[in-house]
This record gives structure tokens, C-alpha cells and sequence, in this order.
């Protein structure tokens, strides 16, 4: 039985809800995505059925997969059951996932040269401008050397086309990525999308929530690791592939965490600069070096006595 207590508990207490779910960023992603493409029918053609990686792979199975999928979809949107039945080939939109219609630049050869030191030197050059530690180097097709192999250009996420199924079921374009201008006459252009604003928002939430976790909020550099976790976001964050996924909260996330290690582990290594200089010139270094001077001197004392059976 409830007590008077419990009852006030139930109706008193607000219900827990998460601050962002998978759903609401795949539909920000979406539409972010979509600021960077060119289609026929921007209303109609611009949302997707079922993604595929090649063209040739569009077939009987996955036309009915695709039938199925949009009717789950549009039951979801309207309350009402949609059978797959009344959906035609000619209603369904897939996604195909190609590099087809973007430049070819020119990839850097690697250069024999230390693990140890080509990493060093991409840590630096990421901290000063990830651009810089980028495998792609910039020259015309005629100045190029023969040995240089040509890779598509690096976009801000995975390219695409989208299909639509005509009466001959024969597939034909009816949308692009990176492209501006028509399907025909357009160009292809990095340049002219955004991200939405509340993508951005989504972004500052999370990293927000994830500084105020128990393992971080204590480091005086907080708002660093909050600052970077932000530019890499800003980066990167569209390059989710919703062919390989569906959480895109996992793969932020991840994205996050390896920023802030990554701040965390400069900052320890700047620390140990900074106390081996203060060591050389005879000063105190840090109370974090000092304690782990003092606890190698305790273990060095007790492995000595060990040694020696000294009780």
C-alpha cells in the first residue's frame, strides 16, 4: 500500500528525461547535411529511404526493404499504420553513398621518418591547426609528379546521391552532395552549408555535461578541454555516417573524450617540462612531482630492505 508520503513523492517529483537523444540529432545532422546538397524537389527528394554503397545494388530485396522502412517512417510521423503495400518504387528515395562527383586532388607520399618523431610532430601541428597535420598536399594536375596518388578530396562529411526508382525501374539522380547549382550545370562546392543551430547548440550542451562529469570538472583546465572538445566538433561532427550507424550521441561522445585526453596529456607533459627546469636549477617543482618523488624513495626503501631481511 502507498502512503501518504509516497504519494506526495509521485506527484511532486518531476520525470527524469534525457537532455538529448539519438533522434533529435539525426534529424539536425539531416537537415545540416542537407544545406550543402542541390536536389530536384528540395521538399520531396531530400529525405532518404534506405542507404546503399553502390548503385548496382539496388535490386528487388532492397526495393521492398526500402518500401518497408519508409512506411515505419511515415507511421511514426502520422500516428497512423502505413502499409508497405501501397507504397510504389516510384515513392521511395535511396541513398548512395559515392565519392563520384568530387575532385581529386593529389595524396602526400609518406615520408620514411621515426614513429616516435612523425607523431610528435603531428601532435604539434595539431595543436596549433589540425589542417595542418593533413595528409593532402595542394598542386596542379600538370605539376604533379607521376609517383603521386590522387585521392578524392576531403569533404566535411561522406558523399552522396540520391536515387529515385522511374516506371522502368530504372534509377535516376534526383539529388547531390556538395554540389551547388543544378544537377547538370552546378558545381561542386564545399562551402555554401551550415550547420543548424541547434546542432551548435547540441554540441555546447554535451560538452557542457560531459565537463561536469566526476572524472573531469576537477582539472583547473576545464574550459580548455571544453574549447577544444567544441573545435573538433565543429570539425568533424557532420562526418557521421548514418550508413554505419544510427548513435550519433556514441560517436560525439567519443569525440569528446578523445579531446579532453588529448589536453589532459599536454598539459601533463607540459607539467613535466616545466619540474624537470625547475629541478635542474635547484627550485621545488610541482607538489605532484614531489609526491611522486617521495613515493619512488619509499618503494626504493622497502625493495632495499626487503633485500636485506631487515625486519
Amino acid at each position: 500500500m502507498y502512503n501518504m508520503y509516497d504519494i506526495h513523492k509521485e506527484r511532486t517529483l518531476p520525470r527524469k528525461r534525457n537532455y538529448l537523444n539519438n533522434k533529435d540529432i539525426l534529424t539536425q545532422i539531416h537537415l545540416s547535411k542537407n544545406s550543402y546538397c542541390t536536389f530536384i524537389n528540395p521538399a520531396e527528394d531530400n529525405m532518404y529511404d534506405l542507404i546503399l554503397e553502390d548503385a548496382n545494388k539496388i535490386n528487388i530485396r532492397t526495393l521492398k526493404q526500402a518500401r518497408e522502412d519508409r512506411a515505419k517512417r511515415l507511421s511514426k510521423e502520422s500516428g497512423e499504420i502505413i502499409d508497405p503495400k501501397t507504397i510504389t518504387n516510384q515513392d521511395i528515395i535511396i541513398r548512395i553513398m559515392t565519392t563520384e562527383h568530387i575532385p581529386l586532388v593529389p595524396k602526400r607520399k609518406q615520408k620514411s621518418q621515426p614513429k616516435s618523431q612523425k607523431e610528435s610532430i603531428n601532435d604539434v601541428l595539431s595543436l596549433v591547426d589540425p589542417d595542418l597535420s593533413d595528409d593532402i598536399i595542394e598542386c596542379d594536375d600538370n605539376d604533379c609528379p607521376d609517383d603521386v596518388e590522387m585521392a578524392p578530396m576531403k569533404c566535411g562529411f561522406p558523399a552522396f546521391f540520391h536515387y529515385r526508382i522511374d516506371e522502368n525501374k530504372e534509377p535516376y539522380i534526383v539529388g547531390k552532395s556538395h554540389w551547388k547549382g543544378s544537377l547538370k550545370n552546378g558545381e561542386f562546392n564545399m562551402q555554401h552549408g551550415r550547420v543548424t543551430d541547434e546542432l551548435a547548440k547540441m554540441y555546447m550542451k554535451l560538452c557542457e555535461r560531459y565537463a561536469t562529469r566526476s572524472n573531469w570538472r576537477g582539472y583547473t583546465y576545464n574550459d580548455e578541454m571544453r574549447g577544444q572538445a567544441l573545435v573538433q566538433l565543429s570539425q568533424i561532427g557532420l562526418q557521421f555516417n548514418e550508413f554505419k550507424s544510427q548513435n550519433p550521441f556514441a560517436y560525439y561522445t567519443a569525440v569528446i573524450t578523445n579531446s579532453f585526453t588529448r589536453i589532459l596529456n599536454n598539459e601533463k607533459k607540459m607539467q613535466n617540462i616545466r619540474d624537470d627546469i625547475l629541478e635542474e636549477n635547484g627550485l621545488d617543482p610541482s607538489w605532484t612531482r614531489q609526491m611522486a618523488n617521495d613515493a619512488e624513495i619509499e618503494e626504493s626503501r622497502k625493495n632495499r630492505v626487503k633485500q636485506l631481511n631487515i625486519p
